[in-house]
């Protein structure tokens, strides 16, 4: 792991199931239990499907902690939840009261993340990583760690309206663009939102 962050790792299959990570992205990365995982940060990702939310640790333990929702609303056969006029961050924010919730990381795949971080580049030019949340700090933070790991951010607002735009079907959902394209995008879409 190029950023030098000590990461927690957790899963559902338990802590043998990540040794093999482990073992390639280097010992800053440790496999734990998922309440361990929570209780490690400052900053906890939640990158588990959507509909299983439920099984997550108490809210009670994510008191305070910047929350990042990665998570999209989808079936297990990859059909799009109807949450109604909610977006899926609402619906995490009302199970973890306490947190400090930011809606990223959500529209960008994986393998990008792992191939396509330049932090050499001007921020301007590299990929863009959305953002949404109405806690300032917070999102400062997750910025602060997506420019780590060599992507710009792209604050596109509180949780209820930008999250809109980083829902799955969105026009910002799935698009590899960059931090300038992104703003102007953003823009664009904001003008709309109106």
């Amino acid at each position: 792991m190029e950023s030098n962050h000590e990461v927690a790792i957790a899963n559902d299959s338990g802590v043998e199931s990540l040794e093999d990570l482990s073992e390639t992205l280097g010992p800053q990365l440790r496999p734990v239990e998922p309440k361990q995982a929570v209780r490690f940060g400052d900053v906890v990702f939640l990158a588990i499907p959507f509909r299983e939310r439920d099984s997550l640790p108490d809210a009670a333990r994510f008191a305070e902690k910047i929350v990042v929702d990665a998570m999209n609303p989808y079936t297990e056969n990859f059909h799009v939840i109807d949450l109604g006029d909610d977006t899926s961050s609402e619906l995490v924010a009302s199970q973890l009261p306490d947190a400090k919730l930011v809606k990223s990381f959500n529209t960008i795949h994986w393998e990008t993340l792992r191939d396509l971080g330049h932090p050499d580049l001007p921020e301007s030019e590299r990929l863009a990583v959305f953002l949404a949340g109405d806690d300032s700090d917070a999102k400062t933070r997750v910025a602060g760690l997506i420019r780590d790991i060599g992507f710009g951010p792209v604050d596109v607002g509180g949780l209820v309206s930008g999250g809109e735009l980083l829902e799955p079907g969105s026009a910002l959902y799935k698009r590899e663009i960059t931090v300038e394209e992104a703003q102007d995008t953003v823009q664009t879409l904001r003008a709309r939102q109106g």
